[in-house]
């Protein structure tokens, strides 16, 4: 069967499977298939001061950051909403980083305004994309650097644009449902204008460390221990066809007590979806997202202490 492409959306236009989704996700946890996300805006930062200087505007510990490790940053406004995601890796001379789909151009400018007199050096690569790729796939010959993925155990490799990857092509519908599965939530489909990073375990966050834009706010939720709402994983009723659409209110009794984010069918579990939901919505109730009702699985503790996400 021809490769089926995503008719709308943020990632329309890629490729969304290649005939069978299901097979395709059971490829890419046996550590096989590739992904291309060729939508994903890249960035690189050179220069000496590169990794103290994004230290410096970001919600994570970069300083010290090793060469190969991969890390995610956040971007927060004064009052510490997120409002860009970094997903990157140091190779030694350049940071390497990806976001979000309509994000970049956005992300580019804000730093570029930050540089002042730091000895670093800021491009867009637009001869640059990004592929997710197994654990078992060979070395992909010309890339520039390559980064852990927190989705199926694979990597995510910043390689030119078009380089040949030796590897059974895999479409999005596969990667968008594991990730989901994994709990790992897309800044601006499974978050809003919002959000901050208790409310996703901190993702991107960094608690010991100096100041950033924000910080007051994460610091103070954290001791709190009490964020206003709680990222959870959302099981659909697998006898609905249709799956919800990002930012479809999620309703507990008549009452509107939280958002749907991204969704999708896995192989395994069925529809599933990641929602954000108020703290004091007991963590055992049935919700609906329209005709659709949804059991939650939080990824957040709701109520004390350190929130981290656990694997799933």
């Amino acid at each position: 069967m021809a490769e089926v492409l995503v008719s709308a959306g943020l990632d329309e236009g890629l490729v969304w499977h290649h005939g069978d989704p299901m097979r395709e996700q059971r490829t890419m946890e046996a550590g096989g298939g590739s992904v291309r996300l060729s939508n994903r805006p890249v960035l690189t930062v050179s220069g000496p001061e590169r990794l103290s200087w994004l230290h410096s505007l970001t919600s994570q510990h970069l300083s010290e950051l090793e060469p190969g490790q991969a890390t995610t940053a956040l971007v927060l406004s004064p009052n510490g909403h997120v409002e860009h995601v970094l997903h990157g890796v140091d190779d030694g001379d350049t940071f390497w980083a990806w976001t979000e789909p309509g994000r970049g151009d956005e992300l580019f400018a804000w730093l570029e305004r930050m540089v002042f007199m730091t000895r670093v050096e800021l491009a867009q690569r637009l001869d640059v994309e990004l592929v997710w790729v197994g654990r078992n796939v060979p070395l992909v010959e010309g890339a520039h650097v390559s980064r852990p993925s927190e989705i199926a155990d694979g990597r995510e490799v910043f390689a030119p644009r078009g380089l040949p990857v030796d590897a059974e092509p895999v479409g999005v519908w596969a990667h968008e449902a594991l990730r989901i599965a994994a709990g790992v939530p897309r800044i601006g489909v499974d978050t809003d204008h919002r959000t901050i990073p208790n409310e996703l375990g901190l993702l991107g966050t960094h608690l010991d460390k100096g100041c950033y834009r924000g910080q007051e706010t994460v610091a103070r939720v954290h001791t709190l221990g009490r964020p206003p709402r709680r990222l959870v994983q959302l099981h659909l009723d697998g006898s609905m066809d249709a799956l919800p659409e990002p930012g479809q209110a999620l309703v507990h009794g008549e009452r509107e007590v939280g958002f749907v984010g991204s969704s999708q069918r896995h192989h395994e579990l069925g529809p599933i979806a990641l929602g954000l939901v108020k703290r004091n919505v007991p963590t055992d109730a049935d919700l609906r997202i329209g005709e659709i009702s949804a059991a939650q699985e939080p990824l957040v503790d709701p109520e004390v202490g350190l929130h981290v996400r656990p694997k799933l």
